[in-house]
């Protein structure tokens, strides 16, 4: 018998990279804090170190791990610093790092139940734990006529719950989609507007404020009753609990009960915030979620499950379904017919699915309810720690309530000093503290100040990470304070 010419990689060679691959895995996350978090590299540098022509033959796999140390990591912003204080967490754990290997070692496409039962039962059996863990309605459950889905993001969630309230507005209206309205307040994630304009939603409104940064309902009640008067249909309201600009806290009970006076979807992004719902002291912040379509939150935020892990809830999957399942002869099965089954090809746009159920059932066996809170309050208790540190420092303003973990702040401006100095100053400290390769934060607006955002949640962050960010921070601030002709502490 005469062997391939195709150079598989033989078990022997799996195992020895694979513990290879492993060892890099586990020292890198040990190193990690000693790296700059930001990469410094400039614009082309990757590239102009790659070749310009693909290999022709199969290169030795040390050569692959050398140029993940000399060309990959130097392009890197290192997202598991435990100095990384930007956007919000993007956290890993070893169980979800050991879950997504199994899921890419079984290669299952779980596209319906047929292809994989284990894919599916899996996966809704740890969306109904989840719903117990976080004290959801039971109006979720798969038991019922609702039930949970993964999808790779909350961006993709808001989409497919767009095109389920589309489809059941223009049902019960008998109107064209360019009729229908969803609305999302002017702090609402930017994904719920582009997922409209994918799904063809006819307008969308941004409903303002109030002085929390939360939704205001009387506004959306007014934005609804405006457009239903001028021959538009209002079909979905997006609510968030935990804004991306400063977690604010949009009223859920409130908007939901304005929605149901005008037959619209209520779909709730608490995509980075779901996770403190782990915490029953915490839970306050999510009341209303009983009234609502559809609730989606990021383990792969906060909840140590790398990326991509997004669990969407629906009250009717009915909805879902009918908005996007489609059944092509090439896809009918036995199970499908019985209705006896769930595929979740049509609870989402694709129609392939990784089994990323795997990684969020073992992080759940890992630690347990119980090592998760704990994760959860230790982040609490720093970002309290940190926002005291800020609210007692004459040359810092918060600019935001901290509900969760994440501190808005900016520098203040004596003498008589303008937003517009104040914002200068501020821009001055966050292009320092970046620059120094030590910590990075990001930045937003807020009420049309330049404001900082310290996002306390990576890993492997602990008290004296937090600690040394605020000495950094401090010193810094002084420094710009000082070159803008400013006081510094006194």
């Amino acid at each position: 018998m005469t062997s391939s010419p195709v150079p598989h990689m033989s078990s022997d060679e799996l195992r020895r990279h694979g513990h290879a691959v492993v060892d890099w895995i586990a020292d890198y996350l040990d190193r990690v804090v000693e790296l700059p978090v930001q990469s410094r590299v400039e614009p082309g540098w990757v590239r102009s170190r790659l070749p310009a022509h693909p290999p022709q033959t199969g290169e030795p796999f040390a050569a692959v791990l050398r140029d993940l140390d000399e060309i990959v990591v130097p392009g890197l912003t290192h997202w598991q610093s435990p100095n990384f204080f930007g956007y919000f967490p993007a956290e890993t754990s070893g169980p979800a790092i050991l879950g997504d290997l199994l899921s890419a070692g079984l290669g299952v496409q779980g596209m319906s139940w047929a292809t994989s039962p284990a894919c599916t039962e899996l996966e809704t059996h740890v969306l109904d734990w989840m719903v117990e863990l976080l004290g959801l309605p039971e109006r979720f459950l798969s038991s019922g006529p609702g039930g949970g889905v993964i999808q790779d993001s909350a961006s993709s969630a808001a989409l497919c719950t767009l095109a389920a309230a589309r489809e059941r507005a223009v049902a019960r209206h008998g109107v064209d989609p360019t009729l229908v309205v969803a609305y999302t307040s002017t702090e609402t994630h930017s994904s719920v507007a582009k997922g409209a304009r994918v799904a063809g939603v006819g307008h969308v409104r941004a409903v303002e404020v109030d002085g929390l940064h939360a939704m205001r309902p009387d506004a959306l009640e007014e934005s609804m009753t405006a457009d239903r008067r001028a021959g538009l249909v209002p079909a979905f309201v997006c609510a968030t609990i935990g804004t991306t600009s400063s977690t604010a806290i949009d009223p859920v009970r409130a908007i939901a009960q304005v929605a149901a006076r005008h037959d619209v979807w209520v779909h709730v992004d608490a995509a980075y915030a779901g996770t403190a719902a782990l915490c029953p002291e915490l839970r306050h912040h999510f009341d209303g979620l009983e009234l609502v379509d559809s609730y989606v939150f990021n383990p792969h935020k906060w909840m140590l499950t790398n990326f991509d892990c997004s669990c969407l809830w629906v009250a009717d999957r009915a909805a879902l379904v009918g908005a996007l399942g489609i059944l092509p002869e090439y896809l009918k099965n036995a199970a499908t017919t019985s209705g006896e089954v769930i595929d979740y090809r049509d609870w989402q746009i694709p129609l392939g699915r990784r089994f990323r159920a795997l990684k969020l059932w073992m992080v759940l066996r890992h630690y347990g309810a119980a090592g998760l809170r704990a994760h959860v309050r230790e982040h609490i208790e720093l970002c309290r720690w940190f926002e005291a540190r800020i609210d007692a420092d004459p040359r810092f303003e918060l600019c935001a309530p901290a509900p969760f973990s994440l501190v808005c702040f900016r520098c203040v401006v004596g003498g008589g000093g303008t937003p517009t100095d104040g914002d200068g100053v501020t821009a001055d400290l966050l292009a320092a503290l970046n620059g120094s390769g030590r910590i990075f934060l990001t930045h937003t607006r807020l009420a049309g100040k330049l404001v900082l955002r310290m996002a306390i949640g990576a890993t492997m962050t602990e008290r004296h990470h937090v600690e040394a960010a605020w000495e950094l921070i401090s010193e810094l601030a002084d420094a710009a304070l000082a070159d803008a002709g400013l006081a510094g502490s006194e």
